[in-house]
This record gives C-alpha cells, sequence and structure tokens, in this order.
C-alpha cells in the first residue's frame, strides 16, 4: 500500500459509479451524483429560470407546463443551486498515514474528496477546498471556482508526498476557522478528517456552530479498526505525538478495555455535536470500499429526507 493515491486515479473516479458493491462502467453522475443531489440539493426560495432536466436533478423540481408545452422535460432553478459553493476540507496530517486494513486513511479521504468533488462539479457547483494539518505546508486554501481547476488543484495536493513533517496543532479548529472566513455564505462545507484524537470538543462545537448559522456542514470521520480495537500484539513501542516513544503492552485486556472506552467516549462527544447542530455525519473506515460507503451513506440520508 502506498500512503498516497495516484492523480490519474482520483481524476479516473469521475468516470465510476458503484451502487449496492456493484460495479458500473457508467459516470458517477448516473447513480453517485443523483444520490448527492438528494441528499444534499436543497431548493432555494428564490426561483430563478427554467432549463431542460438533467440525470440526477431532483424531479420534485419539476416544471410541468413547460414540459408539457415543450414536450422536453425541463426543471425549475433556484438561486441557491446557482450560487452554492463547496468546499473539501481535507486533513493530511501525520496521523492520516495510517491503516491496518484495505488501506490508508490519507487515501481514503483523497478518494472521498474525488467523489464528493466530482458530483458537485457535475451539478454545476462552484467546487473548492482546505488541505491542512501539515505544520510545513500550513493549510492551502483553493477557492471554489466553476470548472475544474479548483477541485483539480486540491486533488493534485492530495497526492503530493508530506514527507515526515508533523502534524499541526490544533488543525481541525483552525481550518474551520480558515474556512469561515473565507467562504460565502450559503456554501456546502466537508470535513473530511480523523477525529479519532484529543480535540477540545467545547471549541470544536463552538466554531461548528458558527458556520451552521451561515453554511451547511457534512462531518465524515476518517476511521480504522484498529482506532477502536486494540489489535494483541505483545509489547509494541509507538511514537507519540510529541515524537516520544512510548512502550505499551497490548497483552493487557485491562488496557484494550480502556482504549476502546476511550474511542466510544470521543465518537460519542462527536455524534452528539452534530446531532444538536443537525450536522449530516458519515462515517469512513479504511477496510471499507469508499464507493459504497458514501452511496449506502446518501441512500440512508435520503430516504430520512423521504426522497
Amino acid at each position: 500500500m502506498t500512503l498516497h493515491p495516484r492523480l490519474d486515479d482520483l481524476l479516473e473516479l469521475r468516470h465510476q459509479a458503484h451502487t449496492l458493491g456493484l460495479a458500473s462502467h457508467h459516470l458517477v453522475n448516473s447513480s453517485f451524483s443523483g444520490l448527492y443531489a438528494s441528499v444534499f440539493r436543497g431548493a432555494g426560495l428564490n426561483f430563478e429560470d427554467v432549463r431542460e432536466y438533467r440525470e440526477g436533478d431532483d424531479i420534485r423540481n419539476m416544471e410541468w407546463n413547460v414540459t408539457a408545452r415543450t414536450n422536453v422535460p425541463h426543471v425549475k432553478i433556484f438561486r441557491e443551486e446557482r450560487e452554492r459553493s463547496v468546499v473539501l476540507c481535507v486533513d493530511i496530517g501525520a496521523h492520516m498515514s495510517f491503516g491496518t486494513r484495505n488501506t490508508f486513511k490519507s487515501i481514503q479521504a483523497a478518494r472521498a474528496t474525488a467523489l464528493l468533488g466530482w458530483a458537485a462539479n457535475r451539478l454545476h457547483d462552484r467546487v473548492g477546498g482546505l488541505v491542512f494539518g501539515n505544520r510545513t505546508t500550513g493549510p492551502q486554501f483553493f477557492r471554489p471556482s466553476r470548472g475544474r481547476r479548483a477541485l483539480w488543484r486540491l486533488l493534485r495536493t492530495l497526492t503530493e508526498p508530506t514527507g515526515n513533517a508533523r502534524s499541526e496543532p490544533g488543525c481541525v479548529i483552525n481550518a474551520l476557522q480558515q474556512v469561515s472566513r473565507g467562504t460565502s455564505t450559503g456554501s456546502l462545507i466537508f470535513l473530511i478528517a480523523d477525529l479519532n484524537r484529543d480535540i477540545d470538543h467545547r471549541d470544536l462545537e463552538r466554531v461548528l456552530g458558527s458556520l451552521c448559522q451561515r453554511h451547511t456542514v457534512v462531518v465524515l470521520p476518517v476511521d480504522d479498526p484498529a482506532d477502536r480495537e486494540l489489535p494483541d500484539m505483545g509489547r509494541v513501542t509507538f511514537t507519540s505525538p510529541a515524537g516520544d516513544l512510548v512502550e505499551i503492552d497490548t497483552d493487557d485486556a485491562t488496557a484494550r478495555a480502556a482504549y476502546t472506552e476511550a474511542w466510544i467516549a470521543r465518537r460519542t462527544a462527536l455524534e452528539n455535536i452534530c446531532n444538536r447542530l443537525g450536522i449530516v455525519q458519515l462515517p469512513l473506515s479504511t477496510e471499507q470500499e469508499i464507493h459504497v460507503t458514501l452511496t449506502r451513506e446518501l441512500q440512508y440520508r435520503a430516504r430520512m429526507k423521504g426522497v
């Protein structure tokens, strides 16, 4: 396994779709973009225009009078659809260079970014992003734009080696604050990050709450099975976030139970924050196929909305 995806692979994702685990060679807009639209597209209050129906459009916005008159399906266009920006905030800290099943967190995050970015691009949203977590480079912001330029630059950045750069302290909070300052009101913001670490949840709720007042926020925590259950491997030496070597006896059942309880506590705190703020949460695991995971989560969210 490699720590970073190939740019060609991320670009190729715009041509792939997986529904219920079945591979397809149809464009991603034929299924994934349709689910994406049904979950994250909201009809604004300000009607602007009518255009021909495109695959993936919400049929609830059909303009039946024009459709009947022209004999061609048409849908209503609302101001929100034309003006919305999508910002993909992606964690590239050293903690993302980890994975015990199938792939690394860094690659899973990049693939999720590509799928969501291509879906948004296909629906004519302005797409941009923020790459954060690397202390050496600092946050890198790509202003949302029409077309594919900003998305292409974002994906290319995710494929660049980060070396041995240490994680940037407080990177999640700082990244969300930067997005809040640099993003126009009414944007759709995705946070794709390793959230299985010590974060001041009061600060996290404060900054997420501020974002939710002006934007729609979606949280995608990137997990690995070993985050929750420490494998029984005897005595193992780890490197702490401060760079110190720490020896842990993984044979200790009590220690393994405490490890799991700490993960559950952190995840419960995150879920409670999302529930209080009405934030959609889409967990990603390194052991699962990314297309299947996102498709399943979007299908569930679509059913919850009654679509």
